[in-house]
């Protein structure tokens, strides 16, 4: 199935959740958000929430600076 994360088609393997995508681009552990479709998506709830096909995912990562 086809995705948008972080702006970039993506395939992806039917039933794909958010802790995959997150394996995909290799996030870090810690200091991420997620956003699918708009909506943040809890930490705790990455492992079962399912990223539907022509979704839209961003992750993003804190950075540290002045």
């Amino acid at each position: 199935m086809k995705v948008r994360v972080n702006g970039e088609e993506r395939e992806l393997a039917d039933g794909a959740t958010v802790a995959t995508v997150l394996d995909l681009l290799g996030a870090p552990a810690s200091g991420v958000a997620v956003a699918l479709d708009g909506e943040v998506v809890p930490r705790a709830a990455w492992p079962s929430t399912t990223v539907p096909a022509g979704s839209a995912v961003e992750v993003l990562t804190a950075v540290q600076g002045g």
